[in-house]
């Protein structure tokens, strides 16, 4: 059957036919019938350059023999025992070891789960209500996050979705992304404040940068108001280095959020931090959180994998950083708008200068991204479907994968 086949089929199955929005592709996504190395194959017979990978859990590319081999050998004693595993040590003791602020984890399912739970205990060690996280900040899809872009730092949170309730979302403050001020002086007026959550890269809207000195700013301010930091690394956790944003920008959090990459391209997402806050997580301490498939062994056995390989070949990150510079330099002499790139992320904004923030985001031309876009797949480069998300490269992208997707860059910039 053909994507359209597919897609018409699923619109009476699923809500809007798709597992989640942002797959919702206009007139109707293309369905993938398998996936190797840097390459997609869909239902329609075609090739397609993955710049996408699964919104960035792919940092080997898709199918890598040792990620896949270590799924295979843990399938075989099984993959469910609802038992502690000795992987959890292995990959919590990879995760410890390469976070100098993490001394605990906790696995969960999801990256969502993880910042839910972490904003919990954050509640839990204060005794505070309140939090604050960045306007246009992504944190997963749980009732507290979902707050309104623009309900800012003067003004109760506004819900983002319907079902989520006014009274939960009114204990959610916003400021603006490398607005340090904006944060001192709110967390000056307001003492009920828990936690400060924020992606140290914006992802779910970028890449947008931290202005230097940004980060260690707000590692000041929270310190000096007694307020915890959250670092949600569920995009940037190895997915900028060995540490993630925390040893790359030399910023300590309290706590910090991950997903994505430790878990290999299977589903996984863990929150760790200080160890007197961690020790507050039941059964240990009265903060609640369990979860049936929290550690699953496949997903600690890809993460394991894909961690290691990461470890025993560091020159990955230096190639990655080299192959979005020279898609860069292609993409910034169309003279079109402002190419951003952090290691592997990278991304093309309709707007004149780079944004700095959600609202600076907001101003892209998205109707030219939409053109953009479109022209990209019919040269067969599949970048996420959106303005407001990440592009992402892996290991298993070739020179000539490269140099396709800087040649298609380079026309269709100007489609």
């Amino acid at each position: 059957m053909k994507s359209t086949d597919l897609f018409a089929r699923a619109k009476t199955l699923m809500p809007g036919g798709v597992s989640s929005p942002v797959r919702a592709i206009k007139p109707y996504p293309f369905y993938v019938e398998r996936a190797a190395g840097s390459r997609l194959a869909t239902v329609d017979g075609t090739e397609l350059v993955d710049c996408c990978l699964g919104y960035g859990p792919l940092i080997l590319g898709h199918a890598h023999p040792e990620v896949r081999e270590a799924i295979e050998r843990q399938l075989e004693k099984g993959w469910l025992y609802g038992t502690p595993t000795p992987l959890e040590l292995d990959l919590a003791g990879m995760i410890t070891g390469d976070h100098p602020a993490v001394d605990m984890v906790r696995f969960v399912s999801s990256g969502s789960e993880a910042t839910m739970a972490a904003i919990r205990l954050a509640r839990g060690y204060t005794g505070k209500q309140d939090i604050i996280k960045i306007e246009g900040g992504f944190h997963g899809a749980h009732d507290a996050v979902l707050v309104k872009a623009g309900s800012g730092a003067t003004t109760l949170g506004v819900p983002d979705s319907a079902g989520v309730l006014a009274d939960l979302v009114a204990h959610t403050r916003q400021v603006p992304y490398n607005d340090p001020e904006a944060l001192e002086d709110l967390l000056a007026g307001n003492g009920d404040v828990a936690a400060f959550i924020l992606e140290p890269i914006m992802g779910n809207i970028g890449p947008v940068l931290p202005d230097d000195g940004y980060l260690a700013d707000v590692r000041e301010i929270t310190a000096a108001h007694d307020v915890l930091l959250i670092l949600d690394e569920v995009i940037t956790g190895y997915r900028v280095g060995i540490g993630g944003a925390e040893v790359l920008y030399g910023v300590k959090p309290d706590l910090a959020t991950f997903g994505k990459i430790i878990g290999g391209g299977l589903p996984i997402g863990a929150f760790g931090g200080r160890r007197d806050i961690m020790e507050l997580v039941a059964p240990a301490g009265p903060v609640y959180q369990a979860g049936t498939f929290s550690g699953n062994p496949a997903s600690l056995a890809a993460g394991y994998a894909t961690l290691r390989h990461l470890h025993e070949h560091p020159d990955v990150y230096r190639r990655l950083d080299e192959a979005t510079r020279a898609i860069g330099e292609v993409a910034e002499d169309a003279h079109r708008g402002s190419f951003v790139r952090m290691g592997s992320l990278f991304k093309h904004f309709f707007r004149d200068a780079a944004p700095r923030d959600y609202r600076e985001v907001k101003e892209c031309d998205t109707e030219a991204f939409s053109r953009f876009w479109k022209a990209m797949l019919d040269a067969g480069i599949f970048l996420p479907p959106s303005q407001f998300e990440t592009n992402f490269l892996s290991a298993a992208h070739t020179t000539q994968d490269i140099e396709q997707i800087a040649d298609a860059y380079g026309s269709c910039l100007f489609a």
